[in-house]
């Protein structure tokens, strides 16, 4: 593998979404100058979308940081042992620790749960999980305009349940620096399980604001990035 000495940003979406939701931050990034790749997952289990992160760095073929939203997070705390992970990024993600999933987080610490179970429906027959549509947007899409939010919705599939009991073989953090953003309004994870696992990562930025920050202020997302990435 032939690899490039220019720094870039490859980015991991988080459950029911696809790399469609990085479309503005990848356009902001790439007007700057930041080589970016957003991820595909397959959604089927954690270590099927590890891996489809791992071959999206083989591809990408230079120094990145990776970046994680929501269940994200748990694909790359694994994906980020690759070698050309220079930073990990966590954006209201699951930085899980040894034989954690993102239903089992920090369990002796009584942290509170958020709403996002009651909006979750699981079909018994196909194993998969979607979102109820009345109440599942407006957790996801809360401060988001109201055009956005219905794009959004409209692409949401469903994921497999295995999904939320996936446990990460590696822990990247532990020897990768990361950078934790807090969404301090996050109607999914909720915003003092946020800080709990940001007392994890090496820095911390807490975003006033729900859960979905690439689609409400992508600028902001790039700019975090793009620090990150020059700062290589």
């Amino acid at each position: 593998m032939v690899v490039s000495d220019t720094a870039g940003a490859v980015l991991v979406h988080g459950l029911w979404h696809g790399a469609w939701c990085w479309d503005a931050v990848v356009a902001a990034l790439e007007s700057r100058g930041i080589d970016t790749v957003a991820v595909e997952l397959p959604m089927t289990e954690l270590a099927d979308d590890i891996a489809a992160t791992r071959a999206a760095l083989d591809r990408f073929a230079r120094p990145a940081v990776l970046v994680g939203h929501s269940y994200g997070g748990a694909v790359i705390t694994e994906a980020g042992a690759h070698p050309l992970v220079r930073e990990l990024m966590y954006i209201a993600a699951y930085q899980l620790d040894s034989g954690e999933s993102i239903s089992r987080t920090l369990p002796d610490r009584g942290l509170p749960d958020s709403r996002i179970g009651d909006a979750m429906r699981l079909d018994i027959e196909s194993g998969e999980v979607s979102l109820d549509p009345a109440l599942g947007p407006g957790l996801l899409y809360s401060d988001a305009h109201t055009t956005v939010a219905a794009r959004s919705t409209a692409k949401l599939r469903p994921v497999s349940r295995l999904l939320f009991r996936g446990v990460p073989q590696a822990i990247s953090w532990h020897r990768v620096p990361s950078t934790y953003v807090v969404c301090t309004a996050d109607e999914v994870v909720h915003p003092e399980l946020q800080r709990a696992m940001a007392g994890r990562a090496t820095y911390r930025v807490d975003w006033d604001g729900g859960h979905s920050p690439a689609l409400t202020r992508p600028n902001t997302v790039a700019d975090l990035i793009e620090s990150r990435v020059r700062a290589l």
